[in-house]
């Protein structure tokens, strides 16, 4: 960014800051507002991010960056009237740790590539929190997938990781056999165990080729939607409900969809 790019952006952020002291002194809703109240409307602005992201619209996602932000602006609002930090207190907190966890920029570290980057900043990090161990800062609240993303990508920043993805691979194929033996077993509480350990080794496959298990179920789960919902809008036009139609009819619509590209 340039010097007046720079000069822009902080200009619109004092204003934002501005706008926001207007709105918890005038706005009723705005007043009433707190940590825990705003909690969850976080978390729906995240998922609405995330949306944005996988659909690639990048209006979209300068929307929500937007709304994110707001949210960001109105937590350090509410931690000043309390007299705990402000807007001031948060951007000094991430800059310094930003030049902290990068010696390799703003020190004398060196490094070979972004692997090292990350186990770098690992380590970084287990020592400036004082935390006994890597995995304490995956939350709790993650979904599964994700959750098992992290705690492998934490293992594998201090050298806890296989050496070649075909002994990953091999490891999925054993956890699959142990699944289907379950199967065979009969044992429910077994069968979920062997399931879960599959789900596992397969993450852990595609963390290891550099792909996000997370990213690419949202993206099968947005496949599915478009081409079911595209067999509903063909049932309709039939005069039919899609509980009329029979499978072998409903197949069809749903290969039309793929050709569509939907």
């Amino acid at each position: 960014m340039t010097n007046q790019s720079h000069n822009k952006s902080a200009a619109e952020f004092t204003r934002l800051l501005q706008i926001m002291d207007r709105l918890r002194t005038e706005c009723p809703w705005d007043k009433k507002q707190t940590n825990e109240t705003l909690r969850t409307l976080s978390i729906e602005e995240i998922f609405e991010l995330s949306e944005a992201i996988i659909s690639g619209d990048d209006q979209e996602i300068k929307g929500e960056l937007g709304d994110l932000l707001l949210h960001i602006v109105f937590y350090s609002k509410i931690g000043s009237e309390k007299g705990a930090f402000d807007m001031t207190d948060v951007l000094h907190a991430i800059c310094e740790k930003l030049v902290y966890r990068h010696p390799h920029i703003f020190g004398d570290v060196e490094v070979q590539d972004d692997e090292e980057v990350k186990k770098n900043w690992e380590k970084l990090k287990l020592n400036e929190k004082g935390r006994t161990s890597v995995l304490e800062g995956v939350p709790k609240g993650l979904t599964g997938l994700l959750k098992a993303y992290r705690l492998q990508e934490k293992a594998a920043g201090v050298g806890f990781d296989w050496k070649q993805k075909e002994d990953v691979w091999k490891k999925v194929n054993e956890e699959l056999h142990e699944w289907k033996d379950a199967i065979e077993g009969g044992d429910p509480v077994e069968i979920e165990n062997e399931l879960g350990d599959l789900l596992f080794a397969l993450v852990n496959y595609t963390r290891f080729v550099h792909l996000n298990a997370e990213d690419a179920l949202e993206r099968s789960n947005r496949k599915f939607i478009n081409r079911f919902q595209y067999i509903e809008k063909c049932a309709l036009k039939a005069g039919k409900n899609i509980g009329e139609m029979t499978l072998d009819e409903m197949e069809v619509k749903w290969q039309e969809a793929k050709k569509k590209g939907l």
